[in-house]
């Protein structure tokens, strides 16, 4: 059986919906036990790399065993990761939208796999794209555009990967703080030399509007089908901002503020000249979203809303209850990390 999570290492997530009151237990970091969606669970299938990650004695091994104690106690409050008890080679992480950016309070999803040789080479990252491509560096296959896993050339050896120094954690606060900012417009390469002129301003923006309609569409993508083991993170994480997201919409609509700047009914009135196209989209995602969260405020479990969306035929009929992530083995681990370091 697996050991239930500690008190101490849980994250509360509390729903702010009107008459409902319901507490979340996501820990940031935790090992699970389904890694049956992860985008590279057919990796690493040949003895010597499998060895390489159960032999405790393997550099390889006590590598990744210094990464999760790393990620354990240091992730920020807006990324969250999942460690698989079966398949240590492999990550599950979730980004949440910084605000301030045309991501705010979208959900951006990566999936990680360590190489056989780790730390010598990086582990390779694939992004979760739901189809929609909203930044230069990620694509709609899912590659990752960084200089840190040697993915783009970067302009100083400083920026690539260096087994001595670099980690999965650097990794993510990269993806998040360089690759998910408020002008990705300018992550393209050469773009940056124009950051200053008024004309290539307008382009970022627009940029922005595009992206944001897109980070909307992902939202949609992940409240139908979330990953696995982040099924109750995802359901209260828009339970929780559904109602601040439309109220944003509704502004960037109505001209209060630029994509990312939305900040409340306390900040001065402004006027921001609204494309009609931009208009037209905002107001569909509204309509889409606003449908999406009432589901979600009215359905007890994951399952039920899923099943609303894909099978409406079937919605008299009761659903599975909706399983929490599985619980890690997070003491054992621990344990075995101070016995090694």
């Amino acid at each position: 059986m697996l050991q239930r999570k500690r008190e101490a290492e849980r994250t509360n997530m509390s729903t702010t919906t009107p008459g409902k009151s319901q507490n979340i237990q996501f820990p940031h970091f935790d090992v699970v036990s389904d890694e049956s969606d992860h985008y590279y669970i057919k990796s690493n299938k040949s003895d010597k790399a499998q060895n390489c990650f159960k032999d405790a004695n393997t550099s390889t091994y006590r590598s990744i065993m210094k990464e999760w104690k790393i990620l354990e106690k240091n992730l920020p409050e807006s990324i969250y990761v999942r460690a698989y008890e079966m398949r240590m080679d492999l990550l599950r992480a979730v980004i949440i939208g910084a605000p301030g950016t045309p991501y705010h309070d979208g959900l951006f999803f990566f999936d990680i796999v360590f190489p056989s040789d780790y730390p010598s080479h990086p582990p390779s990252v694939y992004y979760l794209s739901r189809g929609y491509h909203m930044n230069p560096n990620l694509y709609t296959n899912g590659y990752v555009c960084l200089s840190l896993i040697n993915t783009w050339k970067g302009r100083t050896s400083s920026e690539m990967w260096t087994a001595k120094t670099s980690t999965v954690l650097q990794l993510l606060v990269s993806i998040q703080g360089l690759v998910l900012n408020d002008q990705p417009y300018f992550n393209e390469p050469g773009r940056e030399k124009h950051i200053k002129s008024e004309s290539w301003l307008q382009k970022s923006l627009a940029y922005n509007r595009e992206v944001f309609i897109l980070s909307c569409k992902t939202m949609l993508c992940h409240i139908r089908t979330p990953p696995k083991n982040f099924e109750a993170f995802v359901y209260e994480h828009f339970r929780e901002r559904g109602e601040s997201i439309l109220v944003t919409i509704k502004a960037y609509s109505d001209g209060k503020a630029i994509v990312g700047h939305y900040q409340g009914d306390s900040q001065k009135s402004s006027c921001v000249k609204v494309p009609a196209d931009f208009q037209n989209n905002l107001k569909k995602m509204c309509a889409d979203l606003q449908r999406a969260f009432n589901n979600l405020t009215n359905s007890n479990t994951p399952n039920q809303v899923a099943r609303k969306k894909k099978d409406p035929a079937k919605k008299k009929k009761k659903g599975k209850k909706a399983k929490e992530p599985s619980s890690g083995l997070m003491q054992r681990i621990i344990g075995f990390i101070k016995n090694i370091f």
